[in-house]
C-alpha cells in the first residue's frame, strides 16, 4: 500500500458520524483533477462525480440502478469480466455479446458496455473507434458506459488508452456517458473498495437518488484515503515500472517456450495461446506450478486462450519465468 494512502486513511480515522453516499468535495474534485491530469478530461466536472464501494458493485448494479429490465438489452463485450452479464441477468434485462463492432440487429440497447485496455485481453480500443461507439450510442438513445479500470497501464505507444470522455472521442461533452474508475490497479487499493463513476450529469444524478436510498456510502476514512491516492502521482508510476519488468520477463519466458502473446496492449493480464483448447493449456501450467485463467471463463471466443497475470509478487513472477525457461 504506498505511505500517502495509509497516512490520510490513518488520519480520518475519527468519522463516527454517516458518510455522504454524494462523496466528499475533496474526493470529488481530487477524482475530476485526475481525470483532467493523467487522461486530458479538460471538461471533467466535480459535481458529476460519484464515489463507488468499488467499482464491481457497481458494473453488477447498474443496468438495475438504471431502470433496466425484462425486455431491455444489455450489450458486453464478446470477450469480457463475467460480471458485465451478470449484472443485466440481475436486472432481468438480457445480455448481448458484441464483437466490438456494435451490430447487434435492430433492436436497441438499453446500455452498452465497453472496456479498454479490457480484461481479459488487455486490448486497447483507439480513440477513433470509442468516437464511432459513442455517435453510434447517441443516434440510438444508448447509455454506453466505458470501464476505465486499467486505464493507466497502457504499454503500446502507438495506441495510448483513451477516456470515453476525452474531448477527441465525446466532443466535450458527456450527455449519454459513464466512465467507471477503480482503486484497486492504480493504487494497490483493491482491499479498501474505492472507486468511482463521472459522466453524463443527469445520469450521475439518477444513479444518486437511488443509491443514496440503499446505503451505498463510501466509509469516510476510504474516502479521504482515496482523494489522497488521486492527487499523487509518484506511487502510480512506480507501480507502472513495476508490471512492466514483469510484463516484459513474462512475454519473453512465455514466447521461448512456445505459446503465442496477442493484443495485450494494456492492462495486468497477458492474452496467451498454444493453439489448443484452454483447458490444456491450463493443465499444462499448472503441472509447472503455475496458475492461469481458462479463457472460457469470459465468453466462447475465448476457448483458445488463457489469461496470464502480472499481478503475483517478483518473487513468485521470476519463479514461474524461471519454470517456463525449464519448459522450454
Amino acid at each position: 500500500m504506498p505511505a500517502v494512502v495509509r497516512t490520510a486513511l490513518a488520519e480520518a480515522g475519527d468519522s463516527p458520524g454517516y458518510p455522504a453516499t454524494y462523496g466528499t468535495t475533496a474526493l470529488r474534485e481530487a477524482a475530476a483533477e485526475w481525470m483532467a491530469r493523467r487522461l486530458g478530461v479538460c471538461h471533467a466536472d466535480p459535481a458529476a462525480v460519484l464515489p463507488l464501494i468499488g467499482a464491481k458493485e457497481f458494473i453488477a448494479w447498474l443496468p438495475m440502478l438504471l431502470g433496466a429490465g425484462p425486455g431491455d438489452r444489455v450489450g458486453i463485450p464478446a470477450l469480457a469480466y463475467p460480471t458485465y452479464a451478470v449484472g443485466a441477468q440481475l436486472a432481468g434485462a438480457q445480455p448481448v455479446a458484441v464483437d466490438g463492432t456494435v451490430d447487434v440487429g435492430p433492436a436497441r440497447l438499453a446500455l452498452l458496455w465497453v472496456n479498454s485496455p479490457a480484461n481479459p485481453t488487455g486490448r486497447v480500443l483507439p480513440a477513433v473507434h470509442l468516437r464511432k461507439i459513442v455517435d453510434w450510442c447517441r443516434e440510438r438513445g444508448t447509455i454506453v458506459v466505458s470501464d476505465e479500470c486499467y486505464i493507466e497501464f497502457g504499454w503500446d505507444a502507438e495506441i495510448p488508452p483513451t477516456s470515453i470522455l476525452h474531448p477527441d472521442v465525446c466532443g466535450g461533452r458527456p450527455d449519454g456517458i459513464l466512465a467507471v474508475h477503480s482503486l484497486s490497479k492504480r493504487s494497490n487499493m483493491a482491499g479498501y473498495r474505492a472507486g468511482f463513476v463521472a459522466g453524463d450529469p443527469q445520469l450521475v444524478g439518477r444513479l444518486l437518488e437511488v443509491r443514496k436510498h440503499a446505503g451505498m456510502m463510501v466509509p469516510a476514512p476510504v474516502q479521504a484515503a482515496m482523494a489522497a491516492a488521486l492527487r499523487d502521482d509518484t506511487h502510480v508510476d512506480e507501480q507502472r515500472l513495476r508490471y512492466r519488468r514483469r510484463r516484459a520477463a513474462l512475454w519473453q519466458a512465455l514466447e521461448a517456450a512456445g505459446m503465442t502473446v496477442e493484443h495485450s496492449e494494456g492492462g495486468l493480464y497477458l492474452w496467451v495461446t498454444r493453439g489448443e483448447e484452454c483447458w490444456r493449456t491450463v493443465e499444462w501450467f499448472a503441472e509447472r506450478g503455475i496458475l492461469v485463467a481458462p479463457g472460457a471463463f469470459y465468453g466462447p471466443a475465448g476457448r483458445r486462450h488463457v489469461r496470464v497475470a502480472l499481478t503475483a509478487t517478483d518473487e513468485r513472477i521470476a519463479a514461474a519465468v524461471q519454470r517456463l525457461g525449464a519448459a522450454g
